[in-house]
């Protein structure tokens, strides 16, 4: 059960990282959007770099990598015996890195999968609680 758990947090993860890109463009047309709104006389240089800072500030490539590390870690220490409660600390990194995905998505399909790894991980707490 946690073997599938955590494969289905890493497809997800996968699916995530293949709608950086996507996401990266809407945020962009998002900003220009509300430039244009409120109908103001952008200096494209610096536009440039306030974009460039603010994307830094979003990049989730970060948490993306560590998330993977975290996963590799759970499956490796799940087949230790006697492993439970470093189990539950590993559970609880995974979890910090599925929600600073969440809060730096901004992106409705991220934010779905987002979502639905924060299910698997709940059900995997649970599953850790029984090795206990």
């Amino acid at each position: 059960d946690l073997d599938e758990r955590v494969r289905t947090i890493r497809s997800l993860k996968d699916e995530i990282d293949q709608m950086k890109g996507e996401r990266i463009d809407y945020l962009k047309q998002r900003m220009m959007d509300s430039l244009n709104t409120a109908r103001v006389e952008v200096d494209e240089n610096r536009f440039e770099q306030e974009l460039i800072y603010y994307l830094e500030k979003l990049d989730i490539n970060e948490e993306l990598v560590r998330l993977s590390k975290h996963l590799e870690y759970f499956e490796e220490t799940a087949d230790l015996s006697s492993s439970g409660k470093k189990l539950g600390f590993i559970c609880q990194e995974i979890g910090r890195e599925i929600n600073t995905l969440g809060s730096k998505a901004n992106h409705a399909e991220i934010q779905k999968k987002v979502i639905l790894m924060k299910d698997q991980l709940e059900k995997m707490k649970e599953q850790v609680l029984n090795v206990l």
